[in-house]
């Protein structure tokens, strides 16, 4: 941990320089979520949306009143991972353009609740731009992936673990330091060596009491073992919803054979997009 903090430390040095039918062989449960159905060129996705990311719901739902999804492309598609749309850019786009910079001129608040929704097969979660320009991990405003992924073993999850919470305690600790820069370059300036000693202990206390490391949920563990997912984002990118039919649509697509930039060669896309139950309070 220490190793890690003084690492991270390095830093201080810089700061000197409408709802239709449900399917009806669809099974429901007694949850409260919205339902949506994706019509898409190979077949049919119903996703739940969760109620506790109520940013994210709504913001779908009123992308899907609106028919922003309808003709959009699945435009990255990256077999055993995730196949991505939304990027509305793609409607018109001709063969072999690149694409995924599209949005509806705005992001949206992250609305991380890991561990309790989490990178498994079939989750829904918003794709964004990376943490160099994005550090708030704010989500794109339309665009979204849907999880594949494989199983891994005890070890690699082990290992993400380890590695995420290296990560995020390197990120507190950076996003402290850039809160305290003021009082950094004055004691600097006078070379306040003990003061920026007391600071630096100050900011590693802080650090170690906001990351906590909790064992991993039963359920997270037993999903990413048999069923797989991409645990490797989790922590980093808000879930905000599950496929509940239509998971053997999401692994035909995930197959299709696709170009350098992981366009498909032949366009996949969404035809329309539908919301089939509304969600309730």
């Amino acid at each position: 941990m220490k190793q890690i903090i003084s690492a991270a430390f390095l830093l201080f040095s810089c700061f000197a320089a409408i709802s239709q039918n449900i399917p009806q062989d669809m099974e429901l449960n007694d949850k409260k979520d919205a339902l949506v159905e994706l019509k898409t060129s190979m077949g049919d996705i119903v996703v739940e949306l969760y109620n506790d990311t109520p940013l994210h719901r709504d913001n779908f739902l009123k992308l899907v009143g609106e028919g922003f999804y309808d003709g959009v492309l699945f435009h990255r598609v990256i077999d055993s991972f995730m196949i991505q749309t939304g990027d509305p850019k793609s409607k018109d786009a001709a063969a072999g353009e690149m694409l995924g910079a599209g949005d509806p001129g705005y992001t949206i608040e992250a609305e991380i609740n890991y561990p309790h929704h989490y990178n498994k097969y079939g989750a829904l979660a918003a794709a964004r731009t990376g943490d160099n320009i994005n550090p708030e991990r704010r989500s794109s405003g339309s665009q979204f992936y849907i999880v594949t992924g494989r199983p891994v073993t005890e070890n690699q999850l082990e290992a993400m673990q380890m590695r995420q919470h290296e990560e995020e305690l390197k990120k507190v600790f950076s996003d402290l330091v850039k809160q305290n820069r003021d009082s950094i370059e004055a004691m600097q300036k006078i070379n306040d060596r003990e003061g920026l000693e007391k600071l630096r202990q100050r900011l590693i206390s802080e650090t170690e009491s906001t990351v906590d490391t909790q064992p991993l949920p039963e359920n997270l563990k037993t999903d990413y073992l048999t069923q797989g997912g991409a645990p490797h984002l989790d922590g980093a990118y808000t879930v905000f919803g599950e496929v509940v039919k239509g998971m053997d649509i999401v692994e035909k697509i995930q197959k299709v054979e696709t170009d350098r930039n992981d366009r498909p060669l032949e366009d996949v896309k969404v035809i329309s997009a539908h919301i089939i139950k509304e969600f309730e309070k």
